[in-house]
């Protein structure tokens, strides 16, 4: 056979195989689902947001300008797609457990998809003592988050747990303490108890926070705000536990940056989701001569993908054959 034709044909194998792979393997937008109080909520989904509440906003709100293509790629042991979409489902005045009464759980949970993320920060109206109908006591708090966690990893997502963002008190010689009590650490056991991904927000929160000074962040950050400068608050405004909008940026960008680093201290193949788990055994198996074995995937839910594997590995051991019966004829 003509030396050109040859080179031809093995390029246009090569290209069928890479478009065929292209096409099985096309990464699914994953969903970041966002479940939380109000410092999380993302009040643009309420009605006439510019009229009655804005500059308030949750870190939620901005969380997605953070995960764009190029920032994803920082994230791909976590999030094995160049596309996501952030689902805030937080929502001002909830505890662990009125957010599950009154159904926003289930309406999430139904929703979940293998490889989503589920970000979950409550804690500040669970320590409401003074309101009964949202106070959770500290083991009730940990038994709702245990539930989150397990219903989010019986869909197959991935939960990430948060400590409370903090509030603009208590300040002492110029360092932003805490006024959540003893929910952070709880929220830190039951990471620790069921091997969680967990982001002290509380504590970063508070450092950053510092770093800027009490001055700053109060007039930048929180919601205290200057009679007649904003339609909502035309007698100004003290609050010192909502964001403004570039208050919530700073926060969300926290949030981001600590998921890089969870990634970074967790090389264990154990961090990465099931699909992510299957591509890097597929990954690893295909750079193999052998094409007359199936990779094994004992200790991985793969089943969804084995079709998947079976069927690119054939095509692969297809076009080697034919490139190997064009280069010798």
């Amino acid at each position: 056979m003509n030396k050109n034709r040859r080179f031809t044909l093995i390029g246009f194998c090569f290209l069928c195989f890479l478009s065929l792979s292209a096409f099985l393997f096309k990464s699914r937008p994953v969903h970041v689902y966002l479940i939380g109080d109000s410092t999380v909520a993302d009040y643009t989904q309420e009605s006439d947001y510019l009229q009655k509440k804005y500059p308030i906003t949750g870190w939620g709100q901005v969380f997605q300008q953070f995960l764009h293509r190029d920032s994803l790629k920082k994230l791909n042991r976590l999030i094995k797609s160049d596309t996501v979409l952030v689902i805030d489902k937080a929502k001002g005045g909830r505890s662990t457990r009125t957010f599950f009464e009154e159904g926003r759980w289930q309406e999430v949970k139904s929703a979940l998809h293998k490889n989503d993320l589920v970000l979950i920060q409550f804690g500040h109206n669970d320590a409401a003592k003074d309101k009964p109908e949202r106070y959770v006591d500290i083991p009730g708090y940990k038994n709702f988050l245990r539930m989150y966690v397990k219903e989010s990893r019986d869909k197959g997502a991935f939960p990430v747990l948060i400590t409370p963002v903090t509030r603009n008190y208590p300040w002492k010689d110029g360092v932003l303490g805490s006024a959540h009590g003893d929910y952070p650490q709880a929220v830190k056991d039951v990471a620790n108890e069921l091997n969680v991904p967990v982001i002290d927000l509380t504590t970063l929160s508070a450092t950053f926070f510092t770093q800027k000074g009490q001055d700053f962040v109060s007039k930048n950050y929180f919601m205290n705000l200057d009679s007649g400068k904003y339609e909502a608050y035309p007698k100004g405004q003290k609050d010192n536990t909502h964001f403004q909008p570039e208050g919530a940026k700073a926060v969300a960008r926290l949030v981001y940056l600590s998921l890089i680093e969870l990634i970074k201290r967790n090389k264990s193949p154990e961090f990465l989701p099931t699909q992510a788990k299957c591509y890097r055994i597929l990954s690893y198996h295909s750079s193999r001569s052998d094409c007359n074995s199936i990779p094994c995937v004992n200790g991985y839910n793969c089943d969804n993908y084995l079709s998947q594997i079976m069927l690119i590995k054939k095509t692969c051991c297809f076009l080697v054959s034919s490139i190997r019966n064009v280069i010798c004829n």
